[in-house]
């Protein structure tokens, strides 16, 4: 019997499920989550999806983000919540992350958890931790994994115009709009099953890149003009932003998102870096095009990965010594930077 019939054969009975995904969950992250959400709470079982901090705002309009049980370090109730649901739960799903670091506080709740845990992502060197994985890394996406396990479990006459809208945005975020290197002809195909299932491509689009609070803007327009920075002797630019400044401009989850993107949007630029503080920690974004790892770039230097061209890292230095330390590690790439 293959995983997905086992999987099937312990979902015939109602269960009680938590769904985990990653601190500060972007599109895909909610989206399958609440996708894969959706498809659960409507075959029976009692389900709660889990984030190990809050979201965008932009992402509330996803059905069942009400729901959603948000973790907060500073309401210590919450956590103790998180933990109740974990150790009650008979099933975890793990979306979007393949280790457990990535759900920082949750990460000891859910390895101790007798739960059977279930992992879905497409994010490179995974931990083994799961009882069933449906990992795969040529995937565009988590929610395309999420669609096609729906699927695969006889689930295609629950999915309804809500479940699709939620996978079609992390289809959609994680392909960057159809224009990242990932996008192939499965990633339309999937684009093409979601709305056949009553995605709205342009409602989704309009409520993810047409929903900016005046502050976000402003502070868009403050980094681009203030804080961008390209060194052209190794085609990278970097950007850092200051706890004040983010301060200044009244910052919220999400208001940084897609920022590293205009740096490598630059003519002749191959690897773009953001950094900020953020609680006591810099959070670092790394894009790169072609060949060139920002992958592998982060796991080696600043405890983070992802995927070969979008990766994301942190470092417990100050802003100021983790820009020393990037600019001093970029000779080392110099060679794979300037290659055609």
């Amino acid at each position: 019997m293959d995983k997905i019939q086992r999987l099937h054969e312990i979902l015939t009975i109602s269960r009680r499920v938590v769904i985990v995904t990653h601190t500060k969950p972007d599109a895909d992250a909610l989206g399958s989550s609440l996708g894969l959400w959706g498809f659960l709470t409507q075959t029976g079982h009692s389900c709660t999806v889990i984030t190990p901090s809050d979201y965008p705002g932009f992402l509330r309009w996803m059905p069942g983000s009400k729901a959603v049980h948000v973790v907060n370090r500073n309401q210590p109730d919450s956590q103790i919540r998180a933990e109740q649901l974990i150790g009650e739960a008979e099933i975890i799903f793990c979306l979007d992350f393949s280790n457990l670091k990535r759900i920082e506080a949750l990460e000891q709740p859910v390895r101790n958890a007798g739960a059977i845990k279930v992992m879905v992502d497409h994010h490179l060197e995974p931990e083994s931790f799961s009882d069933f994985d449906f990992w795969d890394v040529t995937s565009a996406s988590t929610a395309s994994l999420v669609l096609k396990l729906i699927e695969d479990l006889s689930g295609k006459e629950y999915i309804g115009k809500d479940i699709a809208n939620c996978l079609y945005a992390g289809l959609m975020t994680d392909t960057g709009g159809f224009r990242h290197s990932n996008t192939g002809a499965h990633e339309f195909n999937v684009a093409a099953r979601l709305i056949q299932y009553g995605a709205e491509p342009s409602k989704v689009a309009s409520s993810v890149y047409d929903s900016n609070s005046l502050n976000r803007l402003q502070l868009t327009g403050y980094v681009l003009c203030n804080k961008l920075t390209v060194l052209p002797e190794f085609h990278t630019a970097y950007m850092c932003i200051t706890r004040s400044e983010l301060d200044r401009f009244k910052a919220q989850t999400g208001d940084t998102e897609g920022l590293v993107n205009y740096g490598l949007s630059i003519e002749g630029v191959k690897l773009a870096v953001l950094m900020h503080d953020r609680d006591g920690e810099v959070k670092m974004s790394l894009r790169s095009t072609g060949a060139f790892s920002v992958n592998e770039m982060s796991r080696k230097h600043f405890k983070g990965g992802g995927h070969r061209n979008a990766a994301g890292g942190t470092s417990a230095e100050s802003l100021e010594d983790t820009l020393k330390k990037l600019i001093s590690i970029l000779p080392e790439y110099r060679d794979e930077l300037n290659k055609d």
